[in-house]
């Protein structure tokens, strides 16, 4: 997957989705940990008709995700889906980055050529610029991406974000930034101006995976104005 431009990702946890994602998505974003068999899934999606490559994502119930089961399984799943030809990029938190709990799997991503997003969230507000500059700058040690979204309670917020991105887009670090919330959502349109590499939106707005969310066809629209 190239994160040398912008890709809009479809957030979805149910791969028959990919059809109606194709004319506005770059690629798949596949919530596994909203999925009952996932790799199972994975596999299908790959010997058929699929034709968006995959971010898998298999986010744990402590980083906002569904995931409330042993975190090394989390981990292993994570790292076996890297093994299915579709998937070209798998996102890692960067707490069990930095615990040391996803040394596995990164090796195994960076053995199957496989990119890595490492990323962050935080559900209660907004550091500061200087803060989000340096949780991006960690994760990039790791990753190929360094995402962090965050939820904005003001207008000061969404400005740290958007400083945070250009500041470590001139550096030449790829970021994926946003800010979640309804004061947040424009972020998600704009940031990609000041550098974001990644953008995400489900196919159907009533299945968000994140608050504050365009509709995929919405995202894609106002990306590609605003570009």
């Amino acid at each position: 997957m190239d994160f040398d431009s912008f890709v809009l990702a479809a957030s979805t946890a149910d791969l028959t989705d990919e059809p109606a994602a194709r004319h506005h998505a770059d690629a798949i974003e596949y919530r596994m940990d909203l999925a009952d068999e996932p790799l199972a899934a994975l596999e299908a999606y790959d010997a058929g008709d699929g034709e968006l490559p995959i971010l898998a994502t298999n986010r744990a119930e402590w980083e906002g995700g569904e995931w409330s089961g042993d975190d090394e399984r989390r981990l292993e799943i994570l790292a076996e889906a890297t093994a299915i030809g579709a998937v070209e990029a798998i996102d890692i938190e960067l707490e069990a980055i930095l615990a040391g709990d996803a040394d596995d799997v990164l090796e195994t991503a960076r053995e199957r050529d496989v990119a890595v997003v490492a990323s962050a969230h935080d559900f209660e507000g907004t550091p500061t610029r200087g803060e989000l500059v340096s949780t991006l700058t960690e994760a990039h040690k790791h990753a190929d991406v360094a995402k962090i979204a965050v939820t904005a309670e003001s207008r000061k917020d969404t400005l740290a974000v958007l400083a945070a991105t250009e500041q470590l887009t001139a550096h030449g670090d790829p970021v994926a930034t946003m800010a979640m919330g309804e004061l947040g959502s424009h972020t998600r349109a704009v940031a990609p101006v000041y550098g974001s590499k990644i953008g995400y939106a489900p196919v159907d707005p009533d299945n968000a995976t994140a608050p504050g969310q365009y509709d995929l066809e919405t995202l894609s629209r106002l990306v590609a104005d605003l570009s």
